[in-house]
């Protein structure tokens, strides 16, 4: 229950205008935050670039060329 439509909704909106985003899970959390990041890349359709601790990065490119950021090789 600590991925709720609403956190999924607010993080594909942060996707509109980032390619990363950094992600805290809370201490309260009793969920592990790698299958917390495995489910909110599933859902925005992003990757996981890595998780330590309670923190998560996740990436997705953006949809738009001239708004891409990050170029990969």
């Amino acid at each position: 229950s600590s991925v709720t439509p609403e956190i999924v909704n607010a993080i594909t909106e942060c996707f509109n205008t980032h390619e990363l985003i950094k992600l805290s899970v809370l201490k309260n959390c009793f969920d592990d935050p790698r299958s917390i990041a495995e489910v909110l890349a599933d859902r925005t359709h992003s990757s996981v670039v890595h998780v330590i601790g309670r923190k998560i990065v996740l990436y997705r490119p953006a949809k738009e060329e001239k708004n891409r950021k990050i170029i990969l090789p």
